[in-house]
């Protein structure tokens, strides 16, 4: 368990590294320039993490469950799990449109060729789309969503939407507003769902 000023520290090194990463790319970022942007010594960067590839894996992983506790507070309460959905994407879109280095790294830099990093960022991404899956079932239990609803490739094409959405943003250099999208995009999932 971290101190208080070891996670002080470890979260200065996690910022510095979204920074980092999303100005150098992963494979030309060196762990001396997130030390550098960080303000430690490239010493300090190894009694938090292994190595670089360490240091993107612990990246994704606090950033997504920063990233599905926020979602999550956001759709609670909420009534229809219409209106979820669209929360989800509209928040999704606006989390990344509020940091443009976390969109970097997370539409470009994760995608590594590497397999078994790969499989690492998979297992990290399960919490979110068990949200989408959550979003889903209720949707199909309260009848705003098809009964015989394929609640896997439902998902799949939430998220591969949302995703591919905000890739072409990063892309195109920011060129869009990515937030306006939403609601576009959740009629298009809403009527894939099999909603009326």
């Amino acid at each position: 368990m971290l101190k208080n000023n070891q996670k002080t520290k470890y979260k200065q090194i996690i910022d510095a590294a979204v920074i980092t990463i999303a100005e150098n790319g992963y494979h030309q970022c060196q762990v001396s320039k997130i030390a550098r942007q960080a303000g430690v010594a490239d010493g300090t960067i190894y009694l938090y993490f292994k190595n670089k590839e360490d240091i993107l894996i612990s990246l994704f992983r606090e950033k997504m469950q920063h990233f599905i506790q926020r979602l999550s507070e956001i759709i609670a309460g909420k009534n229809t799990a219409t209106e979820k959905l669209l929360l989800l994407v509209e928040n999704h879109f606006r989390i990344l449109s509020e940091n443009h280095a976390l969109a970097i790294v997370t539409q470009l830099e994760l995608r590594q060729t590497n397999k078994e990093l790969r499989l690492k960022i998979n297992d990290i991404l399960k919490g979110y789309l068990k949200l989408i899956d959550d979003i889903l079932i209720e949707g199909i239990e309260n009848g705003e969503f098809d009964a015989k609803l394929d609640i896997r490739l439902a998902r799949q094409m939430i998220f591969g939407t949302i995703d591919e959405t905000a890739t072409s943003w990063v892309m195109t250099d920011h060129k869009f507003d990515l937030v306006s999208l939403a609601p576009k995009i959740h009629q298009l999932l809403i009527h894939g769902c099999g909603n009326n």
